[in-house]
Formats: structure tokens, sequence, C-alpha cells
């Protein structure tokens, strides 16, 4: 059974620090890329970042350096390293795995909030 779980959401002050994790089970392919992505109240579901398993990385022009995205392979775990958080980074953040084959797998989604 394919798994994605995350963790390590929660509240936080602005200009704090979070850390997600986002762990892949069952996978009936090679993982090649697994990224996270979000999507805040109102509006579309947005890329954050992703990364391959050769440690290549993508991110969107907002994380502006304040995010790591980071990989373990034997794990087929991705972790998101969140710091200096804004209110507008308030989302449900998602973690997705691609696999070799074309198929896409989704995680519930964790909810990360930032007070003012």
């Amino acid at each position: 059974q394919v798994q994605l779980v995350e963790s390590g959401g929660g509240l936080v002050q602005s200009g704090g620090s979070l850390r997600l994790s986002c762990a892949a089970s069952g996978m009936p392919f090679v993982v090649f890329r697994m990224g996270w992505y979000r999507r805040a109240p109102g509006k579309q579901r947005e890329l954050v970042a992703r990364i391959t398993t050769d440690g290549s990385t993508y991110y969107a022009d907002f994380v502006n350096d304040r995010f790591i995205i980071s990989k373990d392979n034997a794990k087929n775990t991705v972790y998101l390293q969140m710091d200096s958080l804004k209110p507008e980074d308030t989302a449900a953040y998602n973690c997705n795995a691609e696999v070799l084959g074309g198929n896409t797998y989704w995680g519930q989604g964790i909810q990360v909030t930032v007070s003012p």
C-alpha cells in the first residue's frame, strides 16, 4: 500500500522555523523526485520545492532562500526546513512522490500556520 506520511507542521510565530518530513512507503517503482506543495485558503496549490534522487533541487521564487529541501534516498523521506516564516506561508502543505512509469502519489497534507 502506497503511503506518504507528513509530519512537523503546526503553529509558529512570524520569523520562526518548522521542519516538515514526508516518509514514502510501498512505492511500486523507484521514486525519482519528491516535492512539497502548498495551498493557502482561497488560492491554488503551488509548488514550494522539489528534489530529485541525484540531489537536484528547485525552489519557487517566493522561497527566497528561506527553505531548504533535502532527501534521504534510503528512507524515501523528504524534508523541508523552513526558516524565517511569514504569515503568508500559512497553508496546507502536501508532499508528493513521482515514480518511474509516470505515476505521482500524494500525502494527506499538513497544516502550517504562521501568526503575525
